[in-house]
């Protein structure tokens, strides 16, 4: 049996996840951002069970067919900024439709209706909170950043990033106290 989980969006999550659902007593087969593969089927009682224990951490059990396809969108950007936008090497939306084997204007149009924003709107928030990750960390240029980001240049970083969040990149960095916001409340 498979449970689509929302918010589970690093490793982190995962082993969160794993644990809490092995003190439950299930014998899970496979732990994925967003999926848990469990080895019996569960009744009514312990989904709840299950929900509540999940929800007490962020996370949130996803029932309907629409929300288990945003949420896969959702981390299937993620784990690209996160972890493989480097080697974005199609447009997103090829990527995106050939990852979900899904018409990607469907997937689009479904996003739109059910989340308020874009997928492309979305993509870049996840960007732009990703750079403002790594310019407050301070160990990496702008150059780095964009490349890392794959962006064309640094200009294109920088006016994205502006006009995102309202500052260039290097007066981010100076006035530090800006909030960030936390990629999965995006």
């Amino acid at each position: 049996m498979i449970l689509h989980i929302k918010n589970m969006v690093c490793d982190r999550c995962k082993m969160v996840v794993k644990s809490e659902l092995e003190q439950l007593g299930l014998q899970l087969l496979s732990v994925d951002l967003g999926k848990v593969e469990i080895k019996n089927t569960i009744n009514e009682n312990k989904k709840n069970e299950i929900s509540k224990v999940l929800i007490a951490l962020g996370f949130e059990l996803i029932d309907d067919k629409k929300s288990r396809i945003i949420e896969k969108i959702k981390t299937l950007l993620r784990d690209l900024i996160q972890n493989k936008n480097a080697d974005l090497n199609q447009n997103l939306s090829a990527y995106i439709a050939d990852h979900l084997n899904h018409d990607y204007s469907k997937l689009s149009n479904l996003f739109s209706e059910v989340e308020g924003i874009s997928i492309e709107k979305y993509y870049i928030n996840l960007k732009i909170e990703k750079a403002k990750e790594l310019v407050m960390y301070d160990e990496l240029s702008l150059s780095e950043i964009a490349d890392l980001l794959n962006y064309s240049s640094v200009a294109h970083l920088s006016n994205q990033f502006k006009k995102v969040t309202g500052f260039t990149p290097t007066h981010f960095k100076q006035i530090k106290e800006a909030k960030r916001i936390q990629i999965d409340k995006i």
